[in-house]
């Protein structure tokens, strides 16, 4: 009876912890994000609207609720490139996030585009 008890007990935490561990999980995927991002000022540079292929703002110019508004508000003019911006899907925004916000100024691993 004891074991069986035990046992049950096991699974339930391994159950609890599995689904937990799903709902934790991020929305985009930051590399994928990190490499779109800085395509967008690739392809904007080709075209001659900005003079250099790096992005404009590196990931630790904001905070992560500076980058939260501006993405929930889909405020993009500050990036320049609105063309490009304009055709990236909703996949692609939310790797952008991800990449930017995990990597803002007060992240536990803050970076800047290189």
């Amino acid at each position: 009876m004891l074991k069986r008890l035990v046992l049950a007990l096991m699974a339930l935490v391994f159950v609890f912890t599995t689904i937990g561990i799903g709902f934790a999980g991020e929305n985009g995927n930051s590399r994928k994000g990190k490499y779109t991002y800085r395509n967008v000022y690739k392809s904007c540079n080709k075209r001659g609207e900005i003079d250099s292929p790096k992005p404009l703002l590196s990931p630790d110019s904001k905070t992560q609720a500076q980058w939260k508004r501006t993405f929930e508000k889909k405020d993009f003019d500050q990036f320049k490139c609105s063309e490009e911006w304009s055709k990236l899907s909703d996949k692609d925004l939310d790797d952008i996030y991800t990449y930017l916000h995990d990597h803002a100024a007060d992240s536990p691993s803050p970076a800047k585009c290189k």
